[in-house]
């Protein structure tokens, strides 16, 4: 009877064991309108949230590109590379190569965030880009002169807060703004430009790709 009993009263804790799911170990879960995931967090290596996305049969899109924007007073950029995002948990990774082939002088890359790198990107500065944030839509402009349009993320487009560094950065970018990337056109005033970072203007991207 007391074997019985010592029996009993482990299957009792093993089964209350079981129940909880308040355990330091288990996997975080995400709600389905999570808040924008950003930098680091974004990275597949250190977000535990990631997979829980995929569980949730989220889908998410990939791109890839190259290309070279100018069109403001002056600067002009190269860019190029790719990732993947899912706007509906505005999860996104990617980033790529980065230079102004010509100094930007206004604008977010006109303004360094850096302390240890002041000043603006001027020729053949830069060497990569990364997201720090998706982002739903934005507004731009090709030129300086040009009326504000409306650029809005989707299957097809993708809106992204980017983070610009300089040769030396290390993790500390130099500059912080946003770009779009796009397989068809954007901008009704400038028929045939799929890509534009904030303060430079746009360009026709090459080789874009986008996948889901």
């Amino acid at each position: 009877m007391m074997k019985q009993a010592v029996l009993a009263s482990m299957v009792t804790l093993l089964v209350v064991a079981c129940g909880r799911n308040d355990s330091p170990s288990s996997p975080s879960r995400v709600p389905e309108n999570s808040p924008s995931i950003s930098g680091a967090a974004a990275t597949v290596a250190t977000d535990g949230r990631v997979p829980a996305l995929v569980a949730q049969g989220q889908r998410r899109s990939g791109f890839g590109f190259n290309g070279t924007v100018s069109g403001f007073p002056t600067g002009k950029v190269f860019l190029t590379g790719g990732g993947a995002y899912e706007p509906a948990s505005h999860f996104a990774n990617a980033g790529g190569g980065f230079t102004c082939i010509n100094a930007v002088r206004q604008g977010p890359l006109s303004i360094s965030i850096n302390p240890n790198d002041p000043g603006p990107c001027l020729d053949a500065e830069g060497i990569r880009w990364d997201t720090a944030a998706l982002l739903d839509s934005t507004t731009f402009k090709c030129t300086a002169s040009a009326t504000d349009e409306t650029a809005t993320t989707s299957d097809t487009t993708v809106v992204l807060q980017a983070d610009f560094y300089r040769t030396g950065d290390g993790n500390e970018e130099s500059f912080t703004g946003k770009m779009i990337v796009s397989s068809g056109d954007i901008s009704r005033n400038f028929p045939g430009v799929n890509l534009w970072v904030q303060g430079v203007g746009c360009g026709n991207a090459q080789t874009v790709n986008f996948s889901n």
